[in-house]
């Protein structure tokens, strides 16, 4: 039996509304990294990444500084 997976679209922003977002999310985390806690280098990170479904949606995205940001990715890879 050949089953199909329907795939559902993920929700992608443009530009724009995505740095809106982004400082939304900066600002819902007290701009700290919300690993090491650190107010420095912030950068917004997918829970879900993109090429996982991930969406542009504010419960899929966490304030991380640049190092905690990319030890999640390096961790990813590994793992």
């Amino acid at each position: 039996m050949n089953q199909f997976i329907q795939k559902r679209p993920r929700l992608s922003l443009k530009p724009e509304a995505y740095r809106q977002l982004s400082r939304e999310v900066l600002a819902r985390d007290g701009w700290r990294c919300q690993d090491c806690g650190t107010a420095k280098n912030l950068q917004v990170h997918h829970l879900r990444s993109r090429g996982r479904l991930g969406d542009d949606a504010e419960e899929n995205l966490i304030t991380l500084c640049a190092g905690c940001h990319r030890a999640r990715h390096v961790h990813r890879r590994t793992a």
